[in-house]
């Protein structure tokens, strides 16, 4: 943490300081070309801070201070009397622009939330717009000890540093020395944790410092030293990666697919179906791509992204008509488990493509493109329950394709893969002579919920309809990750807004089988964008944050928000103590015979349950006596199961 700030004194240092010393001292740790508008501002601040805190005679100052987001810093951060002050100064100002309150917010949420010697202090968000007119200062709220933002200019800063002082009674003790070196723990969105990738960082710099991630660090190393040692010994390796959702799974493929350091040759390419999670990425970093200056323009810089991520549907079309080795011999193919079988990809083939003697499943025409080269690698990425989609061969596909025609490959797998949330069935490597277990290719821990690890079992023993057990998990997580229900939607939405704060992210989702909830204004057919709905900022009304447009499991796989608003149709109903699957066709409910499509629409309510990183709401509709589709009954025994598993109402 002392390496973090590129200026640091104590505050009698630092109004006994020169200037031109401090500006000397910030400049020296500053890596990038410094433009003559940078300087300036940090020379209004020093000035305005000098003249703020003279007669004080106690604390710490700190100037560029790294938020423990990746790439974020604070203009200044002050600790006095106990107090963290995070200060973001816009020099010239004059108004107190919205966008600029949620970034210095932001940045105090984070300190809160990631820094460990923070977490139990009081931390105040002062933004500083210098020719700002003076505001009337209301009554300090704060939540989870940081308060709500306060606004000042030049000149009424010392009054409300001072206020705050006045008014905030007993702030915990910190210990400066004790405080500067506690642990650094972020836990960055998958986007965020893209960005930073994309940028160099490493993946051990981008995720918290304890099993999860240590867990993350392993598996990544362990893939590269397989890839090395193919390209050595001339192998045709896959490797089957498993964890349970929000583990890190796409982390440790985008790690490898952006590892700049790699070898020529082993260079990698990172394939999905999943279309809205590549359209997100791919425009992630193309948009910070631009702003770090990295590229002249977006459209260079999404050329250069899709180096590196691409559609799995692309690359399949590319290597029918071209009959030579791709150009990456590393391959990581996320979510696995959802390419297509036998039957599906045929069909697609003949109606869409002209192929009509196309009689290969997905696993098994991926698998000979890549064996086309000497040697080459496929990282398989296997997520437990993410089947949503009729056709997906689930596990089970590549297995099959292995024992037919490539049974010669090196496997190395890992030892959770036979587990049933994985194979979804019994599955066995027996026919290939070269098959090893691996502990190393587990992912254990969700990173996703850096509130509450154990999401995803609670979620698990939700849909399974073990009421005992969710809710005897969720008491393990309850005060930190709020989960809630209701039958009002309007309420749901107030609850959500109340509970996001600064830029954190909020939405609308809901199966994509919920197709009766559009009376209550949840459309669920309604198509997005989903770079639009999941980057653009919170006064765009095409984003997420406006909660009008909803997301279906199909569309948020693989991606997260900060805190989700869940519609819960009639399609996974709670009857007689049991859960019934349905499907909407024409104008009425059909029941769901087919066991492989109950299962889709379990991992549908799966998916949906485990986007959250904050805290959720659950919306269970009242129905109507006159709605033959929409009634009661269809849905009060759902919403006593979820109070039943201790959800509290509101």
């Amino acid at each position: 943490m002392s390496n973090r700030a590129f200026y640091t004194a104590d505050v009698t240092s630092f109004l006994n300081e020169s200037t031109d010393s401090i500006i000397g001292k910030i400049t020296q740790n500053h890596s990038q070309e410094l433009l003559h508008q940078q300087t300036g501002a940090w020379l209004s601040q020093i000035d305005i801070l000098q003249e703020s805190m003279q007669g004080f005679n106690e604390g710490y100052l700190f100037f560029e201070f790294q938020i423990p987001r990746m790439g974020r810093r604070a203009d200044a951060v002050l600790i006095y009397k106990n107090i963290i002050f995070v200060l973001e100064f816009k020099v010239g100002a004059e108004d107190y622009a919205a966008q600029d309150i949620r970034q210095v917010h932001g940045y105090a949420i984070d300190l809160h939330h990631f820094h460990e010697g923070s977490h139990d202090k009081i931390i105040v968000p002062i933004l500083v717009a210098t020719r700002a007119s003076v505001r009337q200062r209301g009554s300090m709220q704060q939540v989870d000890s940081v308060y709500d933002p306060l606004r000042a200019n030049s000149t009424t800063l010392r009054n409300t540093l001072q206020y705050c002082v006045d008014h905030i009674s007993n702030p915990p003790p910190i210990e400066f020395y004790t405080w500067l070196h506690s642990s650094y723990k972020p836990t960055p969105t998958i986007v965020e944790a893209a960005q930073a990738l994309y940028a160099s960082h490493d993946v051990s710099d981008i995720a918290r410092n304890d099993a999860g991630a240590q867990n993350l660090y392993v598996t990544s190393q362990a893939l590269k030293e397989v890839i090395h040692q193919a390209r050595i010994y001339q192998r045709k390796i896959i490797c089957f990666v498993t964890g349970v959702p929000g583990a890190g799974k796409t982390l440790v493929g985008l790690n490898i697919a952006t590892d700049v350091s790699a070898e020529k040759e082993e260079h990698a390419v990172f394939l999905s179906g999943n279309g809205p999670l590549v359209e997100v990425l791919t425009e992630a970093l193309a948009r910070d791509s631009v702003t770090r200056k990295a590229h002249k323009n977006k459209a260079e810089a999404l050329r250069a992204a899709t180096a590196s991520i691409q559609n799995i549907h692309k690359f399949r079309d590319e290597y029918i008509k071209d009959k030579t080795a791709p150009s990456e011999r590393v391959v990581i193919f996320d979510e696995a488990q959802r390419a297509w079988d036998q039957e599906n990809t045929s069909k697609f083939m003949t109606t869409k493509r002209g192929q009509k003697d196309f009689s290969q499943s997905e696993p098994e025409f991926l698998i000979s493109v890549m064996d086309r080269h000497d040697w080459c690698v496929i990282i398989a990425l296997i997520g437990g329950g993410q089947e949503i989609n009729t056709g997906e061969a689930g596990l089970q596909g590549w297995v099959d394709a292995l024992e037919k025609d490539f049974s010669y490959w090196h496997v190395f797998y890992s030892n959770k893969l036979s587990q049933v949330e994985y194979a979804g069935r019994d599955i066995s490597f027996a026919g290939i002579a070269r098959a090893q277990p691996q502990n190393s290719f587990h992912l254990a821990t969700s990173m996703r919920s850096f509130r509450a690890e154990k999401l995803s079992h609670m979620a698990h023993y939700l849909i399974h309809n073990e009421p005992e057990k969710a809710r005897a998990c969720y008491q393990n997580f309850k005060d930190k990750f709020p989960i809630v229900v209701t039958r009002d939607l309007q309420q749901a939405k107030a609850w959500i807004k109340q509970r996001a704060r600064a830029n954190e992210t909020k939405g609308v989702i809901a199966s994509a089988g919920a197709v009766r909830l559009k009376p209550e204004g949840i459309f669920v057919k309604n198509r997005l964008s989903a770079a639009d709905w999941f980057l653009n900022e919170q006064d765009d009304i095409r984003s997420c944050h406006f909660l009008e447009d909803v997301a279906t499991e199909f569309d948020i796989q693989g991606l997260e928000l900060d805190w989700c608003l869940i519609g819960w149709d009639a399609d996974y109903r709670y009857v007689d103590g049991q859960f019934e699957h349905w499907k909407f066709t024409g104008t009425t409910w059909k029941r769901r015979q087919n066991e492989k499509q109950r299962r889709y629409l379990e991992n549908a309510y799966r998916v949906l349950l485990t986007r959250a990183r904050q805290g959720m709401v659950i919306f269970v509709p009242e129905g109507v006596v006159e709605d033959g589709t929409r009634l009661p009954e269809y849905l009060d025994e759902t919403f006593a199961y979820l109070v039943k598993c201790e959800l509290d109402v509101i």
